[in-house]
């Protein structure tokens, strides 16, 4: 498959993943005209430290996240979204615990008379 819209990362080694997220990087670096010096100074690291990323070197977790807000690329952390889920027999549980029904108010009984 050559479509590049689709990307196994599954069967990609921890390197190449490493190198497609710096590749990633300097792709939005290049299309916001920064330099490696500008981004570096606005998301506080070092020009180094954003070539290792860029390069697919090892970086901390904080680096990439500093660079990706200054690259105003925090949006892909939405792929990390936990949803909560249930299973169809709490489901089926709470399906079962639900009211079925409305009942009407009970008229109580008293013996005054309204004269």
């Amino acid at each position: 498959m050559t479509d590049k819209s689709f990307i196994n990362w599954a069967s990609m080694s921890d390197k190449a993943v490493s190198e497609q997220i710096g590749a990633f990087i300097r792709h939005h670096r290049m299309e916001q005209n920064k330099t490696q010096d500008a981004l570096a100074a606005e998301a506080g690291i070092s020009r180094s430290t954003l070539s290792l990323l860029e390069r697919g070197e090892t970086v901390t977790l904080a680096t990439l996240i500093q660079v990706l807000r200054v690259l105003d690329q925090l949006q892909i952390m939405t792929a990390f979204d936990v949803q909560e889920s249930i299973s169809p027999l709490a489901l089926a549980k709470l399906q079962k615990e639900k009211r079925q029904r409305a009942r009407g108010k009970k008229e109580q009984n008293t013996n005054e008379s309204d004269w």
